[in-house]
């Protein structure tokens, strides 16, 4: 109790610093320095445009902040806490740096934004002394002295001051639409709405991006994350009540700018803002000191919690850099290293001095953060997790709807920016993959969605399904052996049918019953199965079977519904050429298989290493009616794996005397009613002599062939299945249901 106690006595800000930080920086630079050129360029209804733009971004996600900062506890880290417990510390800490730039950026653009209120000060002194002063004079000793109170006072002394920076804004503002029309030479100028209208609309995307920065203040509150006594509450209120306030100033200030100004003065005069306020050119300036000063603090008190928040999660590659960067002074925990660093960054900006290249980077990383924010709301919407329970709720597409609009967005501001912002992530995202291998990944991202969509896709396979012989066939594919790590060819047949056209479960059995220790068995061996397949890029799917018997085992899989949504239909034996004695057990089970009306293939794997470019061969017989579309199906579809891309098709075919054109005419007439990528030189018709078998011919024909594919009936002998121990790997197929090859 009391561990807790002095946890909450340190977080100690309620809801009014989240609000106020948000709203100070809403309320910001842009308000002042470029909403005049936004409508002098585009006119009111243009600002109106780009204010809803905005807001059609920045409100769904607010509203997923919302949702997300009440299911969990937030904290600190703000955003980045959100995102790295929503997607793993990779991704995390992927858009986490990301977004801390973006931050440590924001600091510099307020501070250069903030000396653009002694304009008066520099063209006075240009006038006076003959030569211009640069703007890093005022901007370089204001970032110092935000330093020194954020480094030596902390949050506490911030947020008074804060506090106090806010009540000026809005004095300003008050002061601002208490203000007059200014006069013009042009009466119709100044008239209502003289600047109604939608101006330059090939330009829009570039004000939008200069004027963005001026609504991303609504999630800086967020940052406060770990001070806040009561996240869970503050975060979603101060959060929306901000982004709702911001909302309704910026549209009264676009039209008081165009009820108020020509177009003529709002372009020329950056500061237009003054001109109109009541008292503006001493109330103006000083709000915009104000709104710049505590937009930057806003700003500087959230980056290096930001920083901390990634160095306590250990995403640097070096131990010594996170202890530095983490480390905090005081009861609260300050983050004084993260937030030196922070400054060092933003100086570096300082001295770039471009308010307008400043905004659009920040836009383009700010864009990225708050995507990622609508993508992790949108998938735990769709995925559904139990766990995700939160107090408040957004809407799915309101989310999906934000995320989206961020990437177009970008796209449409500069796509080059945007190439590169996302060369970046994925960069940053590499490199922590690399040195943070045991963290979730991309891999976690979709589980929750692709679960939906694979139960939502059985059950629709499972309500539509028609009969098998009124649907384009291909196989579901069914193997059960004890022999997976003794021999692969198995293995590699399964990987084979599975590859572009069908779909394979491969079982690994383990004779025994099912408890504690086979269990534990079983999952150590399907591991090691799994780790084997990784490198093969394998689209088979792998699982272990204990069961008392193979027989048993084979009746559990095929009343087992396939994990792929549609039904398995047929079943692989596999046996060891050198091993015969094992097609004893295969045969007695083919009877079983076959009451569930599935198809019969079994593979005999030679000794030899299978010769890919010898091709695929194809043995037809009088009794191969039905069989034969089938040993056709699977070459093709043996064909479509890349061991096998040099490889070729070759049908040999057994007649009788005097059928062999008529035998010819109709598996050429088969081949090209199926579209299949045999030529015509490699069908060949084999008119047995009296003296020789067939076993003796497939075995002159086919003893160097990749595989070799017979068919076999119910009423084959046994014998038959023991006849080709001269050439390599054969396939028994047996179908009672024909396919079409159509």
């Amino acid at each position: 109790m009391t561990n807790i106690s002095t946890d909450r006595a340190m977080k100690k800000f309620g809801t009014a610093p989240v609000f106020f930080t948000s709203i100070s920086t809403i309320l910001g630079a842009i308000l002042f320095l470029r909403f005049g050129y936004a409508v002098g360029n585009m006119g009111f209804w243009g600002a109106i445009l780009i204010i809803l733009l905005g807001h059609t971004i920045t409100i769904p996600t607010a509203l997923a902040i919302s949702e997300i900062a009440t299911n969990t506890r937030v904290e600190g880290g703000g955003e980045y806490f959100i995102i790295s417990r929503s997607f793993g510390l990779k991704i995390g800490s992927t858009i986490g740096i990301t977004l801390y730039i973006a931050q440590a950026i924001g600091i510099a653009f307020y501070i250069i934004a903030f000396t653009e209120s002694f304009s008066p000060f520099f063209d006075w002194f240009a006038g006076f002394a003959g030569f211009a002063l640069p703007k890093q004079v005022v901007s370089v000793p204001v970032l110092f002295l935000l330093a020194y109170f954020v480094l030596k006072k902390g949050s506490g002394s911030s947020l008074k001051i804060l506090y106090v920076i806010t009540g000026i804004l809005f004095v300003s503002l008050l002061c601002f639409f208490a203000g007059s029309p200014v006069a013009s030479g042009n009466a119709s100028a100044t008239a209502p709405f003289a600047n109604c209208g939608f101006f330059n609309s090939a330009h829009f995307f570039f004000w939008f991006a200069i004027c963005f920065p001026a609504f991303t203040g609504m999630t800086a509150g967020v940052g406060l994350s770990g001070d806040l006594q009561n996240p869970g509450k503050s975060i979603p209120l101060g959060t929306m009540l901000g982004t709702v306030t911001g909302l309704v100033v910026y549209a009264l200030v676009v039209w008081k700018l165009s009820v108020s100004a020509s177009q003529a003065d709002l372009l020329q005069d950056q500061l237009m803002m003054s001109r109109i306020a009541l008292g503006g050119s001493i109330i103006i300036p000083l709000g915009l000191m104000a709104s710049t000063f505590s937009s930057a603090m806003g700003s500087a008190m959230v980056a290096p919690r930001t920083l901390q928040a990634l160095a306590s999660d250990k995403s640097f590659p070096m131990r010594k850099i996170n202890l530095f960067l983490a480390k905090g002074r005081g009861q609260n925990h300050e983050p004084f290293n993260a937030a030196f660093l922070s400054f060092v960054i933003a100086l570096v900006f300082v001295l770039l001095g471009d308010v307008n290249a400043v905004a659009q980077i920040i836009s383009m990383f700010f864009l990225i953060t708050y995507g990622s924010l609508c993508l992790i709301s949108f998938l735990n919407h769709f995925g559904s997790p139990p766990s995700y329970r939160p107090r408040f709720r957004s809407k799915w597409f309101l989310s999906l709807g934000g995320f989206l609009l961020s990437i177009w967005v970008m796209f449409k501001i500069n796509a080059m920016y945007t190439v590169l912002a996302y060369a970046v992530i994925v960069i940053i995202y590499l490199f922590m993959e690399n040195s943070n291998k045991e963290q979730k990944g991309l891999v976690n991202i979709f589980k929750g969605t692709l679960f939906q969509l694979n139960r939502k896709i059985q059950v629709f396979m499972q309500k539509h399904q028609t009969r098998m012989d009124a649907e384009e066939w291909r196989p579901a594919a069914i193997c059960i052996s004890s022999h997976s790590f003794e021999r692969n060819k198995a293995l590699d047949m399964m990987q084979w049918i599975s590859h572009r056209h069908g779909f394979g479960t491969y079982f690994h059995f383990i004779e025994g019953y099912y408890n504690e220790q086979t269990f534990s068995e079983s999952q150590e061996l399907l591991a090691k199965l799994i780790d084997n397949q990784k490198e093969q890029h394998s689209a088979l799917y792998i699982d272990t079977m204990i069961s008392p018997s193979y027989t048993s085992a084979l009746a559990q899989v095929i009343q087992a519904p396939s994990i792929s949504g549609m039904e398995n239909n047929m079943v692989l034996f596999e046996f060891d050429k050198q091993h015969p004695e094992e097609l004893t057990t295969i045969i007695n089970n083919i009877p079983l298989v076959k009451a569930g009306n599935f198809d019969v293939c079994i593979f005999g794997g030679s000794a030899a290493a299978v010769r890919y470019r010898n091709g695929i061969h194809v043995w037809i017989t009088d009794d191969d009616e039905t069989n034969v579309n089938l040993m056709i199906l699977l070459g093709y579809i043996i064909m479509a794996h890349p061991d096998w891309r040099k490889s070729f098709i070759k049908i040999f075919s057994i007649c009788a005397t005097g059928k062999s054109e008529t035998t010819k005419q109709d598996l050429e007439q088969r081949i090209a009613e199926g579209r299949l990528p045999i030529t015509l030189t490699n069908i060949e018709i084999i008119t047995l002599p009296e003296e020789k078998t067939f076993n003796e011919a497939v075995s002159e024909h086919s003893q160097q062939a990749g595989i070799t594919i017979l068919g076999f009936t119910n009423a084959t002998p046994t014998a038959f299945f023991t006849a080709f121990d001269n050439i390599g790997d054969i396939l028994l197929v047996n179908t009672d249901i024909a396919k079409n090859i159509g």
